[in-house]
C-alpha cells in the first residue's frame, strides 16, 4: 500500500493498537493491532505457536511475556490476514484477562514493540480507506455500537448492511446517465445537436427527486427512533401525570402528591418497550397561576409539547370539572396536527362505574377501549397495556417495511436536502431551456452531494470530523 496521509501527523503505514472492548474490569478484554507489522509487533512478546504458521481467521492459546521472559498473561491470539480483515490490513486480536492493569501493560508492551496508539475511529477509517466499507456503512457502525433499542439497531443495520448505500448508488447511476447525455451535447454545442429528449430528462429528474424526497422526509421519524421517541405527559394539575411516569419507569422518579402544582419542572427518563426507546417527559400541570416558579414550569411544558412525537393528554375522571377538562384537551389537540395525540382518562380505580358525564364524552360507556380515549388506572395498572398498544400502533405506522430505507444521520439529511435544491435548478433549467453549461453544473452538484454520503466524493476535513466521533479501538 502506498503511504497515505489520513489526518494529523500519522499515516496508514503505521501499525496501530488499542483496547477494543469497553474500558473497565471484566472477564476478558480484546486488544486489537492492525497494520503491515501487526504480526511482528505481537510476535515480540508472544510465546506459543509460530504466528507465521497460523492460518487466517484462527485462534490460538499462548502467553504474553516481557522482554526479560516474565509472564504477563495467558491469552488467546486471533489472526486475520489482509485483505480479508475488518481494516483490510493484517490484524491481530489478543483476548486477555480483563484486569485494567493487564490491559494497560499489554498495550504499553505492544507500543514498545513498534505499534502506535490508535486514534478515535482509526480502525474503521482504515476499513474505509482500504475499500472494505463506504462512508455511510462506517457511520452505520458507529450507530450500531451506540444503539440503545431494537429499532435503533435495525436502522443501523440498514446502513451497515449496505441497503442505504445501494439505494444511493442506484440514484447516482441514473443521474450519471442523465449527465452523460448532457455532457455529450456540450461536446457538440457548436453543431446545435440534442442527444436527449427534454421531456424524458425532466421525467427522469422527477423520478429521482421523488426517491430523494422520500429518503429526506424519513429523517423526521428516523431521528426520533434512533434517539428515543419523545412522549410528553400533559394535563391539568393532579391529573395523575407523575403517577403514570413512575408506573411506566417502574420506579418513583417523580414526587406524587395530592397538592396541585407539585411538579414545577419537566422530569424525563427513558425506557425500552417492545424494542422502541421512549423518552417519557412528565410536565408541570397546565393552569393559570400567579406563582412565578410554577409559571416557568408551565412555559417549559408548552415548549416540550411543541417538541413531542406523542402527547398523552391526561384527564382526571374524578375531577369536578371533568367536561371542561375534556373540552380543553380537545381544543389543544386540534392545534397540533401531525402529532400523535392520545387522550387518557385516569384514576379509573376511583371511579365506581362510569359516570353519566364519562358516558357522554366517550360515547358508549364501555370500560375497556373507548373511541379516541384510553381509560387507565396507574395505581392498579388497568388500561396501561391498551395505552402502550396505542403508542405502538403510531410507531408501527412511522416505521417503514423491511425494504424501506430510513435516514437517521443529520449529515445525510443535509446532503439530501442540498442535493434536492440543486436538482430543482436542473429541472427548472430544462423547463426554461437554459444553457446546458449551467444545467450540467447543477447536475454535478447533485452527484457530489450523493457521493459525499457514501464517501465516493469526500474531503480530508470531512473524514477527520466523522472518525473523531468514534471511540478508540473501533
Amino acid at each position: 500500500m502506498d503511504e497515505k496521509t489520513v489526518g494529523m501527523n500519522f499515516t496508514v503505514d503505521d501499525t496501530i493498537v488499542a483496547i477494543s472492548t469497553p474500558h473497565g474490569t471484566g472477564g476478558i478484554a480484546v486488544i486489537r493491532v492492525s497494520g503491515r507489522d501487526a504480526e511482528k509487533v505481537v510476535g515480540e512478546c508472544w510465546r506459543g505457536k509460530d504466528i507465521s504458521a497460523m492460518k487466517s481467521h484462527t485462534a490460538h492459546l499462548g502467553k504474553i511475556v516481557y522482554s526479560n521472559g516474565e509472564l504477563l498473561d495467558e491469552v488467546v491470539l486471533t489472526i486475520f490476514r489482509a485483505p480479508n480483515s475488518f481494516t483490510g490490513e493484517d490484524v491481530a486480536e489478543i483476548s486477555c484477562h480483563g484486569s485494567k492493569w493487564i490491559q494497560r501493560e499489554l498495550v504499553n508492551l505492544l507500543v514498545l514493540n513498534g505499534a502506535r496508539p490508535a486514534n478515535p475511529g482509526e480502525f474503521t477509517q482504515r476499513a474505509f480507506l482500504n475499500g472494505r466499507i463506504d462512508l455511510a456503512k462506517a457511520e452505520g457502525i458507529a450507530d450500531l455500537i451506540s444503539a440503545s433499542s431494537k429499532a435503533a439497531q435495525r436502522l443501523a443495520m440498514q446502513q451497515v448492511g449496505g441497503a442505504f448505500s445501494n439505494r444511493l448508488n442506484e440514484l447516482r447511476d441514473r443521474l450519471i446517465e442523465l449527465a452523460s447525455l448532457l455532457e455529450l451535447e456540450l461536446d457538440f454545442s457548436e453543431e446545435d445537436v440534442e442527444f436527449a429528449d427534454r421531456g424524458r430528462l425532466r421525467a427522469l429528474c422527477g423520478e429521482i427527486r421523488a426517491e430523494m424526497r422520500k429518503l429526506a422526509d424519513s429523517y423526521a421519524s428516523g431521528r426520533v427512533l434512533k434517539e428515543g421517541v419523545p412522549v410528553v405527559i400533559a394535563g391539568a394539575p393532579n391529573a395523575g401525570k407523575s403517577t403514570l411516569l413512575n408506573h411506566m419507569l417502574g420506579e418513583d422518579k417523580a414526587i406524587v402528591s395530592d397538592i396541585p402544582g407539585t411538579t414545577r419542572d419537566t422530569i424525563e427518563d427513558s425506557i425500552e418497550i417492545d424494542g422502541i426507546l421512549y423518552r417519557f417527559i412528565d410536565t408541570a400541570g397546565l393552569r393559570e397561576t400567579e406563582d412565578v416558579v410554577e409559571r416557568i414550569g408551565i412555559e417549559r411544558t408548552e415548549k416540550r409539547i411543541g417538541e413531542a412525537s406523542i402527547i398523552l393528554w391526561l384527564i382526571d375522571s374524578t375531577d369536578p370539572e371533568f367536561k371542561e377538562r375534556v373540552r380543553e384537551v380537545e381544543e389543544r389537540e386540534s392545534c397540533l396536527p401531525g402529532v400523535c395525540n392520545i387522550k387518557v382518562i385516569t384514576k379509573m380505580d376511583l371511579t365506581h362505574g362510569l359516570t353519566d358525564v364519562l358516558k357522554e364524552v366517550t360515547g358508549n360507556g364501555k370500560e375497556d377501549r373507548e373511541p379516541g380515549y384510553v381509560l387507565i388506572s396507574s395505581k392498579t395498572g388497568k388500561g396501561i397495556g391498551d395505552l402502550l398498544q396505542r403508542m405502538k400502533e403510531y410507531i408501527d405506522g412511522q416505521l417503514a417495511g423491511e425494504d424501506e430505507i430510513i435516514v437517521t444521520n443529520s449529515r445525510h439529511f443535509y446532503e439530501l436536502e442540498q442535493g434536492l435544491t440543486a436538482l430543482d435548478r436542473v429541472e427548472n433549467g430544462l423547463s426554461a431551456g437554459e444553457s446546458i453549461v449551467f444545467i450540467t453544473q447543477d447536475l454535478r452538484e447533485v452527484l457530489s452531494r450523493l457521493g459525499s454520503i457514501t464517501g465516493s466524493i469526500t474531503t480530508h476535513d470531512l473524514l477527520v470530523s466523522i472518525f473523531q466521533k468514534f471511540c478508540v479501538g473501533k
